[in-house]
């Protein structure tokens, strides 16, 4: 193990947050708010917890698969612990682990909140909530990969760490390139979005801040009801985009590079879109007796599905009051999540894909013994190391949720609250059902189960592993 690479890169990790936290330094000067000194504040721990870390210089300029893991679980939990220093500071939110829990979910893009009421929070504050969502959106390492000058694959190893999805392809033979191209894509498609938004009549602060929920699919309201206070014009623009946000950002470098037939080809893509659109009919027709006509009972579902599938965790209505069937569907989806390779949370529609293609395989296999099979996955053949991997993944997300919902039964609330808020941290969707649905908040658990399920969030971004590798005794040997 290099420490010393580690503690050098967390110190550009911390110094690199220092520098975040300056727009919401500029947003507490332009609505002269006090708010201001607790930015400041945390920006002055940062840099003195972080220039000391940055000065360590590493003997080599390298970093192994080892070292990716760790540094990629480390950076999160340090940006979530010094993210919430404007929380505490500012007394928006005093109880240092409520504030570590709603940074965690801001940078996870998770959205889950304790807050009861967030219209009294200050506007800056309000805007370093949202931001956090864009900047955890595409990756924090994934940003700094342009920044870092890494060799000998180290970089692959960050991208492998950071990014979701069963397999990490470099878009173009640089890695450091690729992430230009992911973030470039992501650039161009928040600034589209704020420009809709804009249009639609938000103000400069309600769309920015809606632009880094949307894209980051976070989730983060600057209003108690969520966006079911704006107009049908801007929720369809939000749910347009939520699903955009939500697609494997390699499809639009290819679209970006004319390849149209190999974008189409995509099966998780197709599965995706196909999931959006039947989820949405089957809800608009079981909710229509909800709504004043088929066609807002369609575009609060299409709303709603798009929110929960890609895991942002707006809402429009509460959808806890929906009929049985609909939330079932809802809490599917939960699981289900967005492409590997967007901004969304989840399992991944590919590993589902795999993982159902895997079960048509074996009972082929057993009604036919000599029978020779791959599994496919648009027209390629998935490596056996990929489907290793995705039940590899699916055996440590069981046994996380199971721990997770054992842990926090302590505190004996119901089993569907319980249920839906491990299922709405681990999978970074946001809002749960009962007493943790879109119209509730998390604060009903004790400061133990608060932990808990802070930590899901961090293992459900990282997709469980860069976080379980911290427990095992063989990372930390030399």
């Amino acid at each position: 193990m290099d420490f010393k690479r580690i503690f050098h890169t967390l110190g550009v990790v911390l110094c690199f947050e220092a520098m975040l936290l300056i727009l919401p330094s500029i947003c507490a000067i332009i609505y002269d708010e006090v708010a201001i000194y607790s930015f400041i504040a945390s920006i002055v721990l940062c840099l003195v917890c972080g220039i000391p870390l940055y000065l360590i210089k590493p003997k080599k300029n390298e970093m192994y698969s080892k070292e990716g893991f760790v540094v990629v679980a480390l950076s999160w939990i340090l940006m979530s612990l010094f993210g919430a220093l404007p929380f505490v500071f500012s007394e928006a939110i005093p109880n240092f682990i409520h504030a570590f829990f709603e940074t965690a979910s801001g940078f996870t893009t998770t959205g889950a909140s304790i807050l009861k009421d967030v219209e009294v929070i200050p506007k800056s504050v309000l805007f370093w909530r949202s931001f956090t969502h864009w900047i955890g959106g595409m990756g924090v390492l994934v940003f700094l990969m342009a920044i870092l000058s890494l060799s000998g694959g180290s970089n692959l190893h960050l991208m492998r760490a950071e990014s979701t999805g069963p397999a990490v392809n470099k878009l173009v033979p640089k890695v450091k390139s690729s992430a230009k191209i992911l973030y470039g894509i992501y650039i161009g498609l928040s600034l589209i979005l704020l420009v809709l938004l804009l249009a639609g009549g938000m103000s400069f602060f309600e769309a920015i801040t809606h632009m880094f929920g949307t894209a980051g699919t976070g989730g983060f309201g600057i209003k108690n009801s969520s966006l079911a206070d704006y107009s049908p014009y801007l929720q369809i623009v939000i749910t347009v985009f939520m699903a955009l946000f939500g697609i494997d950002f390699s499809v639009y470098y290819l679209l970006l590079l004319g390849k149209f037939k190999l974008m189409l080809k995509s099966d998780e893509v197709k599965a995706y879109i196909g999931i959006i659109l039947v989820s949405t009919l089957i809800i608009s027709i079981n909710c229509v007796n909800l709504f004043e006509n088929i066609w807002a009972s369609l575009r609060h579902s299409a709303f709603q599905v798009s929110s929960i599938m890609t895991t942002t965790g707006f809402s429009t209505v509460d959808f806890d009051k929906f009929p049985e069937l609909s939330k079932t569907i809802l809490v599917l989806l939960m699981f289900i999540g967005a492409c590997a390779g967007s901004t969304g949370g989840g399992i991944k529609v590919s590993r589902i894909l795999i993982y159902l293609k895997s079960i048509k395989k074996e009972i082929s296999i057993a009604a036919h013994p000599k029978l020779t099979k791959k599994i496919q996955m648009s027209g390629r053949i998935v490596e056996h190391e990929t489907v290793r991997s995705v039940n590899v993944f699916m055996a440590a997300y069981i046994v996380v949720f199971v721990l997770s919902l054992l842990a926090i039964s302590i505190d004996n609330l119901d089993f569907t609250t319980n249920f839906t808020a491990v299922a709405a941290t681990l999978n970074n969707i946001g809002p749960g059902l009962a007493k943790v649905g879109p119209t509730s908040n998390f604060s009903v658990y004790s400061d133990f189960s608060i932990l808990v399920l802070t930590f899901d969030m961090l293992i459900g971004r990282l997709e469980v592993f860069p976080i379980l590798i911290l427990f095992s005794p063989y990372t930390w040997k030399k």
